[in-house]
């Protein structure tokens, strides 16, 4: 199937503003893009664009005082089909983990391993090691976490989600990684789009959307502990150690987020206003 997607951030600036911006489609994807995601901003100013450490694509700008808007649109070929699963993909024990899967199991700014290690134990330590103990985990999360815009706030971390119990989909993320890592699971965040091909009505307002990839069977597998059920068109922008490390945007002065829309449908669909 072909999916239309990208985004559009309108902003009121107070003074000429250094951005660095993920808001393009991962590069494992770019492959699969019928039309480029090209990153426009109005008023027309000049982008440079480099990979992070972690390899994601970043744009980086400086942006004039007053309103700028910056946007995305793109088309990507997806098979339509839900996320891969393999019920038997068995753990690794930390000695025989590849060296680049080691940094995913270490803590990090939103996910206090050392912080829920025994709480992890306690719960999940009588579950049975590989994938039946992640989806243990999603479950968990999924059950535990009330799910709510309202909820939302920049600074939740993994231990605070457990104790608040409330969040929104970066948060269910965080606290899935941190159990995980706590578990000798590697895990790591992923941001993007993840469409609502194949579910019911009614549709909330689309967002760009957080999940978790976790090393088992010597492969990453997506797990998704906010939805946790079958999705489809998921496509991928940036991943890294948590969303510290992959901010959609990161402004480097004073700003105001006046507008916010992000999409992907059916690319036979009228395109977004």
């Amino acid at each position: 199937m072909r999916l239309r997607l990208g985004c559009r951030l309108r902003y009121k600036l107070f003074a000429p503003t250094p951005m660095i911006l993920m808001l393009n489609v991962h590069y494992s994807r770019a492959g699969d893009l019928l039309r480029r995601d090209l990153l426009t901003t109005d008023p027309q100013v000049s982008v440079s664009a480099y990979p992070d450490s972690f390899g994601n694509w970043c744009s980086r700008l400086v942006a004039p005082k007053g309103t700028f808007t910056i946007s995305t649109d793109g088309i990507v070929s997806d098979m339509g089909q839900p996320d891969p699963s393999n019920p038997t993909a068995e753990q690794h024990t930390v000695d025989a983990l590849p060296p680049e899967a080691i940094t995913f199991l270490l803590p990090s700014r939103y996910c206090e391993t050392d912080i829920l290690s025994d709480f992890a134990w306690k719960k999940f330590g009588a579950t049975p090691l590989g994938w039946a103990r992640v989806k243990a985990v999603c479950d968990f999360v999924h059950t535990h976490v009330r799910f709510g815009y309202e909820y939302s706030r920049a600074t939740r971390t993994a231990a605070e989600t457990l104790v608040e119990r409330a969040g929104v989909c970066r948060d269910f993320t965080h606290l899935a990684i941190a159990l995980c890592r706590c578990l000798n699971i590697p895990a790591r965040y992923c941001t993007g789009y993840v469409s609502d091909i194949g579910q019911p009505p009614p549709y909330p307002p689309m967002d760009f959307a957080a999940w978790m990839e976790v090393f088992l069977g010597g492969q990453w597998w997506v797990f998704d502990p906010r939805n946790n059920d079958v999705r489809r068109g998921r496509v991928l922008v940036a991943r890294g150690r948590d969303a510290a490390d992959v901010p959609l945007t990161h402004t480097f002065g004073k700003n105001e987020l006046q507008d916010f829309r992000v999409w992907i449908d059916d690319a036979n669909q009228p395109p977004p206003r």
